[in-house]
């Protein structure tokens, strides 16, 4: 088997599945037709939010864990370099940081989580696009809900604006991603406040664990020493 026979028979085959996947989604949600297209679309939108959280916690590459550590090695490397008491000296030996190992190191994290944000992002949320704009489109509308529209505003000079399912959910989907951040912060105000009453219950001066300085700092004041003396 050549490679253009190879890759339509895998096209096909992904084809086939994306259209079961579809249909079984379509039939799964009928049964909740009777709550309008509005609460369809909010849904589907609340279930796009879902997957790409879980995703990002599912999907995370060895290549874009080693990179990150990488990074933020290298990074915190250049910043204790720029603590340095000659303020020039601090600077070369900053650029020869950036120049060896962060800037490289910078644009291939960059690069893995760029794609990674494509696959576990970008990918769902235009796969629902798609679905939605398949089998909600204004034919479709018309026979389920009996309207060709989702909402309908009207101007001022009384003609009427008529707004779609792909448009309605892409507005619910900002709304939910919203909230999610909303909830999320108030979530990790309220442990700050805990972690805070605890730090005054118990007299310490904070809640992260005491650390002894590790290699890094040991590394760093060598490096200091090899290039400011």
């Amino acid at each position: 088997m050549d490679m253009d026979t190879f890759m339509d028979t895998l096209w096909f085959n992904i084809l086939g599945i994306v259209q079961y996947g579809a249909s079984l989604f379509d039939r799964l949600l009928t049964p909740l037709h009777i709550f309008g297209p509005i609460f369809i679309l909010t849904l589907l939108a609340l279930i796009t939010v879902l997957i790409t959280k879980v995703l990002n916690r599912v999907i995370v590459t060895k290549r874009y864990t080693e990179l990150e550590k990488q990074f933020r090695h290298w990074y915190t490397v250049r910043e204790e370099a720029m603590k340095g008491e000659d303020y020039e000296k601090a600077k070369r030996l900053a650029r020869n940081i950036d120049q060896a190992k962060l800037n490289r190191v910078y644009y291939d994290y960059f690069l893995e989580g760029f794609l990674l944000g494509l696959m576990r992002n970008v990918l769902p949320i235009m796969l629902m696009v798609v679905y939605i704009n398949e089998y909600y489109r204004t034919e479709r509308l018309l026979d389920i809900f009996g309207r060709g529209y989702v909402l309908q505003l009207t101007r001022s000079s009384g003609e009427p604006i008529l707004i779609g399912s792909v448009f309605c959910y892409i507005v619910a989907l900002l709304i939910c991603y919203l909230i999610w951040a909303v909830a999320g912060r108030v979530l990790r105000t309220g442990k700050s406040e805990t972690c805070s009453d605890f730090v005054e219950a118990a007299g310490e001066t904070t809640c992260e664990p005491r650390m002894s300085p590790g290699p890094m700092t040991n590394f760093v004041e060598i490096s200091l020493k090899r290039h400011v003396s």
